[in-house]
């Protein structure tokens, strides 16, 4: 069996693959395995997620019902286990989010290595594969350094486009189409938005938690989140932005009208907002500037671009703020709107969406239903899912089952 891809979903097929008996070679381009685990979690790679199925589906907006058979096969509980038997224990986190209890994404991906190593599994790292043929009796994989191998099935586990930097180069979607499978458009997902809102030059290193954000795609609600939300100089980000994007990024290439409405103060309503803002006034000295009550009510960062939103220089002084202006504060606190133009490239973002037609994959075994022998797990399918360790326990359910070489 040839496993070409040594991330999360090509390390657990490689692995049940030689736990099954067969012979593996696990053929990965980068110097070292897991090059893209060592950058999930922010370097602590969430792992997966304790959520229960029902849940976890809710998560996948593509293509869910395809993963039924392998989630449940290979639960979060599984992965945890999995990983423990491997010498490498969890915790879980806020969110159901898991995570190795020493923090250390390459302690998941050192146990991984440990284990395939011990089953057998041959791991060639600087190895690329340039295309993989039919043969008699199964494939000819072509090495762009010369040679061939030849392997009775292939598992395809290349990833999709995502931070190219970690050899997710869209080597898996070619030997698909080479194959005869049919690849959906892909395109960013999990990946920072940009706004043409007028003050984001303000707004770099902003930081907000516990905000309330509507996705608005032609003036209908499609989405809404609540969390943490952040602006850099690649657009607006975060948990929040990032669970939006999926939606955004579909609408923008549909050339839709998008924007983010973001409400700062989403446990209060408007009329107990009103009091709290006037109480804040009743306490300052009438010389104090108008600036001083939004440092009150907001971080640094959104001090000039409020005041300007509201055509209110930032030195009035409070005592020639009226209740319009108030209530036109409220309006901006509670529904703050960023126009959203464009989105982050594949170098930003987290996941890929679209990738080999599921319809063409049999749901159960992972196996082509086009070609007998040829397998698929992971990114490189037109399957993706929200933050929070979702998309990770995708690859290593469907790299499990891939990896049993079921019929």
């Amino acid at each position: 069996v040839a496993v070409i891809g040594g991330g999360a979903a090509g390390m657990m097929a490689a692995l049940q693959a030689a736990w099954a008996g067969a012979r593996v070679a696990l053929l990965e381009k980068n110097e070292k395995l897991g090059k893209k685990i060592y950058i999930t979690g922010k370097g602590r790679c969430n792992v997966t997620n304790v959520a229960d199925i029902d849940d976890f589906f809710k998560q996948i907006p593509r293509n869910p019902r395809f993963l039924n058979a392998a989630a449940r096969q290979f639960t979060h509980e599984d992965v945890t286990g999995l990983l423990e038997m491997l010498g490498t224990p969890t915790k879980v986190e806020r969110g159901g989010r898991v995570f190795p209890e020493s923090d250390k994404a390459s302690d998941v991906t050192r146990a991984l290595d440990r284990g395939m190593r011990d089953a057998g599994v041959v791991i060639s790292l600087n190895t690329q594969v340039a295309r993989v043929r039919q043969a008699e009796g199964g494939f000819d994989v072509e090495l762009t350094q010369g040679g061939t191998l030849r392997a009775k099935s292939v598992i395809v586990a290349t990833g999709g486009v995502s931070y190219p930097s970690t050899g997710s180069t869209g080597d898996g979607y070619l030997f698909a189409d080479e194959l005869g499978h049919t690849v959906t458009e892909v395109r960013p997902s999990l990946t920072p938005l940009r706004t043409s809102h007028p003050q984001r030059k303000f707004l770099d290193g902003l930081l907000l938690r516990n905000v309330r954000a509507q996705l608005v795609v032609d003036g209908e609600v499609v989405r809404e989140e609540f969390g943490e939300i952040g602006f850099s100089e690649r657009g607006i980000e975060g948990a929040v932005a990032l669970r939006l994007s999926r939606d955004a990024v579909d609408a923008l290439i549909d050339e839709r009208k998008v924007k983010i409405v973001l409400d700062m103060k989403p446990a209060l309503d408007e009329e107990t907002l009103f009091d709290r803002i006037k109480r804040e006034i009743a306490e300052m000295q009438p010389e104090e500037f108008f600036a001083e009550l939004l440092r009150k009510l907001v971080p640094k960062n959104l001090v000039v671009p409020i005041a300007r939103e509201l055509d209110v220089h930032s030195k009035n002084y409070i005592r020639k703020v009226t209740d319009a202006e108030i209530n036109r504060l409220i309006k901006v606190l509670k529904g703050m709107v960023f126009p959203i133009t464009d989105y982050a490239p594949f170098e930003y973002a987290v996941v890929t969406a679209g990738g080999v037609c599921c319809d063409e994959v049999n749901k159960y075994t992972m196996e082509s239903l086009k070609v007998g022998g040829l397998y698929f797990a992971g990114e490189v399918l037109d399957l993706d899912a929200n933050t929070g360790g979702y998309n990770m326990q995708i690859a290593f359910s469907t790299g499990r089952l891939a990896g049993q070489l079921k019929k």
